[in-house]
């Protein structure tokens, strides 16, 4: 018997997902093979939204291909890590093989979240449920496959498009879409979302999307396709709504009982704890040979020191966000920058390992504020931002003017220092087609081609009718 031949293949026999009895925090597993007798209630369904939910805890882990984008960028870099070494290296440096394991591991990991997500879609529309109930659950399911697909997009470019579940045999026809058509989806998917999701104010459980989730993720795809008029009508109706503001103060962001803010605009869900889905940033981010800060250092993500020196004087966003380094057991202090937004003091440790309760922000009002400069040329939207930190607005004669001149510069400034280590500045720069000029000048090995990942080799010995990004064959 042939051992499988294509990655899709795999997604159609990997039923294992994950839901809760309230929220997408506590997991109970649902096998594929009840599949056909299991979507039938209202529960089973709660059951399996959350079990399509519970698959941002991969996706957006800070070991996955979102994470890993900041290698991509210069704002951070690695040391030591665990895993196959060089395969992780390979990120920062721009060296990526279409052997990496680590870009296999991601591939596979999106196209199961997908399969949660769309194995919910197909079941909802034969179930004897109120039609409400139906739209809800399809808007919820259309918000995720937006999400997914339009960082897919971004990663690999061209890429199969799955929007039921398959057969294997149907696997086989399904190759890489062009990117017009991947984002025609995106857009279509995000819309139908918008239009049923209730205002923030109105969901009913933490975590779970609302219309300005939606709509400011569909500003952000319109605006990453070059439509600045279209992206924002969506960032001003979310501006518009009055459901969200930005806290008072900036560090109160990060503090570990500080969940689901006003500043919050779609938000990952922890609780943290033995027998919880527990965030893991923290140790992820940590330094391998602390021993102090964690029981567990992961190495990945070290701040680079271009990073740290982007910072104005007096900006009180890097102590927030980065540590210079730590004393270790003998006294001695160990310079090394590391992420410090998600640390959590006082998580339980289990097995060497901290269990954190800290939530995750994968869509926030200062990111909402920024892209609105960006799509209108208003500075205004801008300088809220700047206002809530204390510093200078642009335009005003204590702005840094000599080193960001122009408001895209100052945007592209602002981006990076209030959204750092976020996993949004790779994106950024492809976005405003800066990051050729951007990262060459620093020092990496970045040419138009390496700005996509490559196709895992063993999808294409799978099924060889899927071509090859450019530069990898």
């Amino acid at each position: 018997m042939n051992k499988i031949k294509h990655f899709l293949m795999l997604v159609c026999l990997c039923g294992l997902a994950f839901g809760c009895k309230e929220e997408f925090l506590e997991l109970a597993p649902i096998s594929n093979s009840n599949a056909n007798n299991f979507y039938k209630t209202q529960q089973d369904f709660d059951l399996a939204v959350n079990s399509a939910y519970a698959t941002l805890y991969t996706f957006y882990g800070p070991e996955s291909g979102v994470s890993y984008t900041e290698q991509l960028g210069d704002n951070a870099t690695l040391y030591n890590v665990g895993g196959v070494q060089a395969d992780r290296w390979a990120f920062k440096d721009y060296a990526l093989r279409t052997s990496n394991v680590e870009v296999y591991r991601f591939w596979q990991e999106c196209y199961k979240a997908l399969f949660s997500v769309n194995i919910v879609m197909d079941k909802i529309e034969a179930a004897d449920l109120d039609a409400a109930y139906k739209d809800q659950v399809k808007a919820q399911m259309l918000f995720l496959r937006g999400l997914y697909y339009f960082n897919m997009v971004q990663l690999w470019g061209e890429i199969p498009l799955v929007t039921k579940p398959i057969t294997a045999e149907e696997s086989y026809q399904i190759l890489r879409s062009p990117v017009a058509e991947v984002y025609d989806l995106i857009i279509r998917d995000l819309e139908s979302a918008a239009g049923k999701l209730p205002l923030a104010s109105a969901v009913t459980a933490p975590g779970r999307a609302s219309k300005g989730a939606a709509q400011t993720l569909l500003g952000k795809v319109y605006l990453t396709m070059g439509n600045k008029t279209a992206a924002a009508q969506q960032f001003q109706e979310v501006v518009s709504s009055g459901q969200y503001e930005l806290l008072p103060q900036y560090a109160s962001l990060w503090i570990v009982t500080n969940k689901n803010t006003k500043e919050s605009v779609f938000e990952i869900q922890y609780k943290g704890g033995s027998g919880n889905p527990y965030s893991n940033y923290w140790t992820a981010f940590a330094p391998t040979e602390n021993f102090v800060l964690t029981q567990y250092g992961g190495g990945m993500n070290q701040v680079t020191d271009d990073l740290y020196n982007e910072y104005e004087p007096g900006d009180p966003r890097r102590d927030a966000s980065i540590s210079t380094g730590y004393t270790n057991k003998v006294g001695t202090f160990i310079p090394i920058k590391f992420p410090i937004k998600w640390v959590d003091r006082n998580a339980q440790v289990v097995g060497g390992r901290e269990l954190s309760n800290n939530n995750f922000m994968v869509l926030r009002y200062a990111d909402v504020l920024l892209m609105l400069a960006e799509a209108t040329g208003n500075a205004a939207y801008l300088n809220q931002v700047r206002a809530r930190v204390g510093l200078p607005a642009f335009g005003s004669p204590g702005y840094p003017t000599d080193k960001y001149p122009t408001l895209d510069l100052a945007i592209e400034h602002e981006r990076r220092v209030e959204l750092a280590l976020e996993f949004h500045r790779w994106y950024d720069l492809k976005r405003t087609n800066r990051a050729l000029l951007v990262l060459t000048t620093k020092g990496k090995a970045v040419t138009s081609q390496k700005l996509l990942l490559p196709i895992p080799e063993i999808v294409r010995q799978q099924n060889p009718a899927i071509g090859q990004n450019e530069g990898y064959n």
